[in-house]
């Protein structure tokens, strides 16, 4: 009768540490071709370089020239920051309102809120143009950051929050004297860090990846960011493979930094998720 579980819980090790490996190791194969010369990465396929060498990297740190990585480097942290705090800053008063104030018409703008997730996202590119066109902003960095700022999914994702708080401490805060502003930033706000925390790591991470966006609004090569830089690093790069390796690198980078730095507010807001459910 105990074989069972131990059983299960053998093929459970195994099937995660296979997934690990799946996820792990292109990351690995990655950065170690990075680390290789263009001939090392055609003949060697170990993921420890025979003979470690900087070199992919040192065409990528300049600020001009045909591939300015640095510049858009430097866009990237720009453009991902100033987009998630904001998105976060604007969906946590839409949703406070949404969840705590009552005036009419609430239902119906929630309702459009979640009919906009089914909307594929393309269908926003020409609108937002030509609302980026009329505002002059073309080629700009806050060309990149506008659109991002009314997304309708943190509006949702921070509701729930929300909506799931005790109504005793707002009407505790009433009784104090606080008004709406103050129960908002004394109350709401604190009680849902986690969530918050999550939201900003989700809304940098759909920033600093987003490739579309940049290619449509973005004319100048020294105004692009680094994910949509890329592929022009490797057209200049055709027969230096691990200088557009590490060109990938420098972009995963922060991105993994965020993560790990942000993992445990994620995890206890995921898991208060699944308490609440």
């Amino acid at each position: 009768m105990r074989s069972t579980p131990r059983l299960a819980n053998v093929v459970s090790y195994i099937g995660l540490t296979l997934l690990a490996l799946a996820i792990v190791l292109p990351l690995l194969s990655l950065l170690s071709a990075s680390f290789k010369s263009p001939f090392e990465v055609q003949t060697n396929a170990s993921l420890i370089p025979e003979d470690p060498t900087f070199a992919a990297y040192l065409p990528l740190l300049s600020f001009d020239g045909p591939t300015p990585v640095l510049r858009w480097f430097m866009n990237s942290v720009i453009v991902s920051t100033t987009s998630a705090v904001l998105s976060v800053v604007f969906a946590a008063l839409a949703a406070f309102a949404l969840t705590r104030m009552r005036f009419r018409g609430r239902g119906l703008v929630f309702g459009v809120l979640v009919a906009t997730l089914f909307v594929p996202g393309f269908v926003f590119l020409i609108p937002n143009f030509v609302t980026v066109d009329r505002l002059g902003l073309l080629d700009s960095l806050p060309a990149l950051i506008l659109p991002s700022l009314g997304g309708a999914f943190g509006v949702i994702f921070l509701s729930g929050f929300f909506a799931g708080l005790p109504k005793e401490l707002e009407e505790a805060a009433s009784i104090d004297g606080a008004n709406q502003w103050r129960i908002f930033i004394s109350v709401m706000l604190p009680q849902a860090q986690g969530a918050l925390s999550t939201l900003l790591v989700l809304s940098f991470l759909g920033a600093w990846n987003d490739l579309l966006w940049p290619t449509y609004v973005i004319f100048d090569t020294n105004n692009l960011t680094l994910t949509a830089g890329l592929p022009l690093l490797q057209s200049a790069h055709l027969g230096n493979l691990p200088a557009a390796m590490a060109g990938s690198v420098i972009s995963a980078v922060p991105v993994l930094v965020v993560f790990v730095l942000a993992q445990r507010k994620i995890v206890e807001s995921v898991a208060n998720v699944g308490l609440k459910g």
